[in-house]
């Protein structure tokens, strides 16, 4: 499984996504992905499923220092105290020692960038997260925190799929040294239905999630965490790095950005570049 540099930062370019995976299916899936090599486990504290994702992670038998986990403090726990607090909470319901990654999850404009950003690097001092970063944050933001954290920032989280165009911001983490990790890297399903996906995909023998997902990491930086509670589609998904898009077919994918290619919107979202 290869990995992305990113500011001291080794990140495997496919993980598990576990967003909406509950209790029995979150740790089932954990350890399953676990063991047919998938090294990057991706929670939250929103997701609240970060006990069962520490359980399928002890139950893999796969040694923890292999295992990269990135986990997520809330928009509405950003003011210094709650997110300490918040950090504290996602370890222990873990229960796995360390986080690789801890991740703002949303911006809040409500509260002081800077205010978070020296909470964020005062977890990873504690020792409680190797490595930390951001999620969400369009281009302004991004550059904000990275000239303002007191640690450097490894990732930027982002909604990243062919309909929408994140060209700009993977420019802008490039130029950081930032990862860009693409979550609903096959647009909430709909990519699969696409015509010209399903079009490569018969050519080229795979599976129109494995075209979208291949066209997403086969550009430098980004890496993949897409969703899963079915342990013949997390190996289908993952069997991504033993062929490559030419050039056509990647420039052909790419045009199909749309203007309404964003999914994930909600009403505390910031000003999206």
């Amino acid at each position: 499984m290869p990995t992305i540099p990113a500011n001291g930062a080794d990140i495997p370019a496919f993980g598990l996504g576990t967003w909406e995976l509950r209790e029995e299916v979150a740790t089932q899936m954990v350890s399953e992905a676990l063991r047919l090599g998938v090294r990057h486990i991706d929670t939250a504290r929103r997701y609240a499923n970060e006990k069962p994702v520490g359980e399928g992670i002890r139950a893999s038998g796969v040694p923890r220092e292999q295992v990269f986990v990135t986990s997520k403090v809330w928009w509405e726990d950003l003011e210094p105290a709650r997110f300490e607090a918040a950090a504290d909470a996602a370890l222990a319901d873990l229960d796995i020692g360390h986080l690789d990654l801890l991740l703002i999850h949303w911006p809040n404009p409500a509260v002081p960038l800077a205010d978070t950003l020296r909470a964020l690097a005062a977890v990873k001092r504690k020792g409680l997260a190797r490595h930390v970063g951001v999620a969400n944050f369009p281009v302004a933001l991004l550059d904000e925190a990275v000239a303002r954290c007191e640690e450097p920032l490894a990732c930027n989280q982002v909604e990243f799929h062919p309909y929408l165009d994140q060209s700009g911001l993977l420019a802008a983490c490039r130029r950081h040294g930032v990862a860009l990790t693409a979550y609903s890297p096959l647009a909430i399903g709909r990519i699969v239905k696409e015509p010209l996906v399903a079009e490569i995909a018969v050519a080229r023998g795979r599976t129109p999630g494995q075209i979208a997902l291949r066209w997403l990491v086969q550009q430098d930086g980004v890496a993949v965490i897409p969703r899963s509670s079915k342990a013949e589609r997390i190996r289908e998904n993952a069997s991504i790095f033993d062929f490559a898009l030419a050039e056509e077919e990647m420039a052909r994918i790419k045009a199909l950005a749309r203007p309404d290619g964003r999914f994930v919107s909600p009403a505390w979202h910031p000003d999206w570049d």
